[in-house]
């Protein structure tokens, strides 16, 4: 029997820091119902997706707290788990995050996995946190590793129905061992979320690639690890920095089969023929096959080239 899922990426236009967040919870909602209306099964919202993306600013520790969610779903975002559950639609929700470990406060860059009755299903916290701690002359101001610690998780997959889902958050999208880790985890689908900025301070230049390195390493990993890829965007101007958006879902071929054409909020849907992973690995990728994992120790061993 042909198995599919049909899958929405639900892009945002910006969300200022002046927005409340009853006021995004609402826009998300809405989203989720054109979503639900398309006849979607699953949806995922970018990263951050319940407000701007502060960490474009230097902050004082009394002004980070309101950016940050204690528990998930709680009092303000409890709107959007009652429509999934109404809509019997699941959802992948990019956040802040502010736990509490062993007497620690901790604090993450986070996406949850809801199924479609409103409860939790799994949670990742992202790997690969960029940017600095404080502003460095001449980039661009990029402070996730200020509020952010690198993610203790791993890189789970969740069963989300007979569907095998993981899950990543912006710069993981450009990072191969990603994918792959998913890959070998049984993921069929991976939901991605994220922020990216048109301009870099750093790379002048390289602006005009902005979107093509966007979408590059989303392709290839769809492609190398014959995975479906949905990547839903935070877009437009928000807060003074233009994001450039691009939002899309991608076949294991590697083709983008549906891509947003706005910078403002949008939904976009496209049914995701399960089968075709079975095929694209007959044709190029049998695993257990050809992969060596015995000569590929060093990318486990080495985080760089070496230097000299």
């Amino acid at each position: 029997m042909a198995r599919s899922l049909t899958l929405a990426v639900c892009q945002t236009g910006p969300v200022q820091r002046a927005a409340s967040r009853a006021e995004t919870v609402g826009r998300l909602v809405h989203l989720l119902e054109q979503a639900a209306a398309a006849g979607a099964d699953l949806a995922v919202f970018p990263e951050l997706a319940l407000t701007t993306f502060f960490p474009r600013w230097m902050l004082d520790d009394d002004e980070i707290e309101a950016f940050y969610e204690t528990s998930c779903p709680g009092p303000e975002t409890q709107p959007l788990y009652d429509a999934a559950r109404r809509l019997s639609v699941g959802f992948a929700l990019g956040y802040a995050e502010r736990v509490v470990e062993n007497g620690r406060v901790r604090r993450f860059n986070t996406m949850d996995l809801i199924g479609r009755d409103g409860a939790l299903v799994g949670r990742y916290r992202k790997m690969h946190v960029p940017g600095q701690e404080t502003p460095e002359p001449g980039t661009t101001v990029h402070l996730e590793r200020r509020y952010f610690e690198p993610g203790n998780l791993g890189f789970p997959v969740f069963r989300f129905g007979d569907v095998r889902v993981g899950l990543a958050l912006c710069n993981d999208r450009r990072w191969p061992e990603t994918y792959r880790m998913l890959c070998l985890g049984g993921a069929e689908v991976a939901l991605i979320g994220y922020n990216t900025p048109m301009l870099l301070d750093e790379a002048p230049a390289l602006a005009h690639l902005r979107m093509f390195h966007n979408h590059l390493p989303m392709q290839a990993g769809a492609y190398q690890n014959t995975l479906w890829v949905a990547a839903a965007a935070k877009a437009g101007i928000e807060d003074g920095q233009a994001l450039i958006g691009g939002s899309c879902i991608i076949a294991p071929t590697g083709e983008i089969a549906a891509q947003a054409l706005s910078i403002g909020d949008e939904v976009v849907v496209y049914r995701a023929d399960l089968d075709l992973i079975a095929a694209c690995r007959r044709v190029n990728f049998d695993f257990a096959r050809y992969r060596r994992p015995a000569e590929y120790r060093l990318i486990a061993e080495r985080a760089g080239p070496p230097e000299d």
